[in-house]
């Protein structure tokens, strides 16, 4: 189910993670970015994709240690190969990162651009455990072998 958030800037749709994984396992042109950093990446992991078809690109919003804005991250994306007229999801660790990577990309005229709005990791609870995204709905993950993943 898709729900919709708009941002003064642009609009931007939030997706959960369990559409993400219909959207990319339906539609060929569709791709994952997944932009957390890379020990996020080899410490918790990444979204495995089940075709052989389907792209997840590895491109921090942010840069470790500092958590400072990747201004190449727009550059990082062509190089990677990203079509400025395909469906991309955007995933983070909870939502937020990938809700601004999401608008900046709309801005440079990728897109259509979603928000996997829960994550990876999902959002933290009354108790700061973490619930929903990828891991809590039980979508494959692995351990990363490059920044850009074909499976």
């Amino acid at each position: 189910m898709e729900y919709r958030s708009m941002s003064n800037q642009t609009d931007v749709a939030d997706v959960s993670s369990q559409d993400t994984w219909t959207a990319v396992c339906t539609d060929d042109a569709s791709l994952v970015i997944d932009v957390r950093t890379d020990f996020e990446w080899s410490q918790v992991g990444i979204p495995q994709l089940s075709n052989s078809n389907r792209q997840l690109h590895l491109i921090s919003w942010q840069l470790a240690p500092d958590m400072r804005l990747n201004n190449a991250f727009i550059d990082e994306m062509a190089e990677a190969g990203v079509a400025k007229n395909v469906p991309v999801y955007f995933l983070c660790r909870s939502g937020v990162r990938s809700r601004a990577a999401a608008i900046a990309a709309t801005a440079a005229g990728y897109g259509p651009c979603h928000n996997v709005a829960e994550g990876f990791e999902g959002v933290a609870g009354p108790t700061g455990a973490r619930q929903g995204g990828w891991q809590g709905c039980g979508l494959p993950e692995t351990k990363p072998a490059s920044k850009t993943i074909k499976e």
